[in-house]
């Protein structure tokens, strides 16, 4: 069994999976819930199945990109697991497992969506979003990247080619993107439940982290805004 955890948007999202699907799923999308609810979730599941993290084949974590304090958290949690207990550590891209929640969505049908493309987006602050295009079985075929969206940004995509939209960043652009054949899924959540797909890939294929050296992918650096009122008068 192996536990996945999913912090890389507001949705603070714990799975415990096995090789046959999702076995438990606690999720909460609480603002800035992380901290606080992210071990707490863990427990319950692991208590749940009278298992400690020592019985588990794995840990999993979306790696990002997203936000930066959600990955920061995430990340050092899967990382102490990991290390605590001895086991691998496996990091999944965050638009990669948003594809395969797609994929078992009302937005995906096997014959009709063969030919289209996906293209999960995650809120980067500002007019950004991190964004990456997959075809219907999940090949890459536009790298992560962080971008300001307009008008002409999809524009090489010829128009007769469906091209869906998911994901907290899509939303924002919405009124920006004009593609004849764009479909929004306005009511995608991600999930730590759509990482079972790729986590049990990562397993088959050997691909694990080095916890010592293993950090998430931010893509920008972390700004900070300054406070209004000086509250040291200097």
């Amino acid at each position: 069994m192996i536990i996945c955890l999913e912090t890389a948007t507001n949705q603070c999202s714990v799975a415990l999976c096995d090789s046959a699907g999702v076995l438990s799923l606690r999720e909460s999308n609480e603002s800035k819930s992380h901290a606080s609810l992210l071990t707490v979730f863990i427990e319950e599941i692991l208590g749940e199945h009278g298992i400690r993290a020592r019985d588990l084949d794995a840990v999993a974590v979306s790696k990002g990109p997203g936000s930066f304090t959600g990955l920061r958290i995430g990340v050092s949690v899967a990382k102490g697991i990991a290390y605590g207990a001895s086991i691998p550590l496996i990091g999944i891209e965050t638009t990669l497992s948003m594809f395969w929640g797609i994929t078992i969505s009302k937005y995906f049908r096997s014959e009709s969506e063969v030919n289209s493309l996906f293209c999960p987006m995650l809120d980067a602050r500002r007019m950004e979003v991190y964004y990456a295009i997959y075809d219907s079985v999940g090949t890459k075929i536009k790298d992560i990247s962080a971008e300001i969206i307009t008008k002409d940004t999809f524009a090489y995509i010829p128009e007769s080619q469906k091209i869906i939209f998911f994901g907290d960043g899509a939303i924002k652009c919405r009124e920006v993107i004009n593609h004849k054949n764009a479909l929004f899924a306005s009511d995608y959540l991600i999930s730590a439940s759509h990482m079972h797909n790729p986590v049990f890939q990562a397993v088959k294929n050997h691909r694990y982290e080095d916890v010592a050296y293993f950090e998430p992918l931010y893509l920008k650096d972390f700004i900070t805004s300054k406070p209004r009122k000086n509250i040291l008068r200097k």
